[in-house]
């Protein structure tokens, strides 16, 4: 499992050829996560994603992210973008790397971003390999934006079930 992760970031921060833009843009309370990976979270991410090739196999990409986009109908291609580059980069076939994305805190929890989730169900119509995990009644915390530790782990269940009977 290779983890990187910038909260409250957008999906533009991970766009190979307009990351920069994005990060001489961000507002100063995100650089110290994003230098973290110096200044390049998807060169971050297909560096370790070599790594782990060379002991192991990419099964799957898991995508938790949305909420800074809320409202941007253009994020599925946006993601397609990404999903491609990390294709191309890493060697991988779409056949065989399905791309596992996590919807938002529910509108029923009080979720801030719950309207982001309709823009999220279309991301198989971009990405034929893609397969949308329904996180309602995942238990979340008040802010409207988070999952709480039980929350978490039953994301993390979920995701293994989408994942698993892909699996080839």
């Amino acid at each position: 499992m290779i983890n990187v992760a910038v909260g409250g970031c957008k999906i533009e921060l991970f766009d190979k050829e307009n990351h920069k833009e994005y990060v001489a843009n961000a507002p100063n309370w995100i650089l110290p996560a994003i230098n973290k990976y110096n200044g390049n979270p998807y060169g971050h991410l297909v560096d370790l994603g070599k790594k782990a090739q060379e002991k192991g196999v990419i099964k799957g990409i898991l995508l938790q992210l949305g909420e800074s986009n809320t409202g941007d109908e253009q994020w599925p291609e946006k993601v397609k973008v990404v999903y491609e580059n990390l294709l191309q980069d890493l060697n991988l076939n779409a056949e065989e790397v399905p791309l596992i994305a996590g919807e938002m805190v529910s509108g029923e929890q009080g979720g801030k971003c719950a309207s982001m989730n309709k823009i999220l169900a279309k991301l198989p119509q971009k990405i034929p390999n893609a397969h949308i995990v329904s996180l309602e009644g995942c238990e979340a915390v008040n802010d409207g934006l988070h999952f709480s530790a039980a929350g978490y782990r039953e994301l993390g269940e979920r995701y293994a079930e989408k994942i698993l009977p892909l699996l080839k």
